[in-house]
């Protein structure tokens, strides 16, 4: 969305948005059981829209719309392959160590990391909207937020999570997963590399999350140990995850970008 002259709709977001009705496919046919059991909850012989899931198909169709505004495949592969991993290991960390807990007892169950890189997609594109209209705002009135502002909001913000992650989390300090989560926020939090983009991705992520969580914890899909529906933490989580994300991905580019140089200089050489 920096980009004005970039159309919504390119062609890569045909190639993401069929493969993201692929994965759902997937999910549905794998899982059959479990969708099986979803549609037995619609009485189709009655007046069967009162009983659709309307949050979920809500938040379905909104995803669906951001994944595929100005997408880029170019950038689009990072986010979802750092989604599937760090994904991953958020489910892992949260059901092994019992601060939630699925409906169908896996730990963690497999058909719910596709949402993650769905999700890291969504935001991606909510972040730089949300970007967008502040430079839109800044040209209108002819005031340039000072970036001071945001590194102020960042801090208090970021801290405040902090705190709120320490005192939901602490039944499990006994757990190394816990340990590993707790410092690798505390290490995203103090070596900020942009105070603007990390905290709108912060309001992005939570945003979404929010719906998110609201649809699973009121469904019990997933049960937090509070039995919160949801957590605010929870909540904010989604948004400290899309800033782990987005740092992952700057780092795992940074390394190819310099294993690309290296690559050339040896064949420079060779020559």
């Amino acid at each position: 969305m920096e980009n004005k002259k970039t159309p919504f709709w390119t062609r890569d977001s045909s190639i993401l948005l069929g493969g993201f009705f692929v994965t759902v496919f997937l999910i549905v046919y794998i899982w059959w059981p479990l969708a099986e059991e979803v549609l037995s909850y619609i009485d189709w012989n009655g007046p069967w829209w009162l009983y659709m899931d309307w949050l979920l198909l809500g938040v379905f169709f909104f995803m669906s719309v951001t994944i595929v505004a100005r997408a880029n495949l170019k950038t689009d592969v990072l986010i979802v392959f750092v989604g599937i991993c760090g994904g991953l290991a958020i489910e892992s960390w949260g059901t092994q160590t019992n601060l939630w807990h699925y409906y169908t007892a896996e730990r963690p169950p497999l058909w719910i990391i596709p949402a993650w890189p769905i999700a890291s997609l969504s935001i991606d594109r909510i972040t730089r909207l949300l970007g967008w209209i502040i430079d839109q705002f800044d040209k209108k009135i002819k005031l340039t937020i000072n970036h001071s502002l945001f590194a102020i909001l960042y801090w208090i913000i970021f801290a405040s999570f902090l705190i709120l992650m320490l005192v939901f989390v602490s039944p499990t300090f006994d757990k190394s997963y816990t340990w590993l989560a707790t410092i690798l926020c505390i290490l995203l939090i103090i070596t900020p590399t942009d105070h603007r983009f990390a905290l709108l991705t912060f309001i992005a992520g939570a945003g979404l999350g929010y719906f998110l969580e609201l649809w699973g914890t009121t469904r019990e899909c997933w049960t937090y140990y509070t039995f919160q529906k949801p957590p605010l933490f929870a909540v904010l989580a989604h948004g400290m995850a899309a800033v782990a994300f987005w740092r992952a991905g700057l780092m795992v580019k940074m390394v190819m970008e310099k294993a690309g140089m290296a690559r050339e200089q040896r064949i420079v050489s060779s020559e």
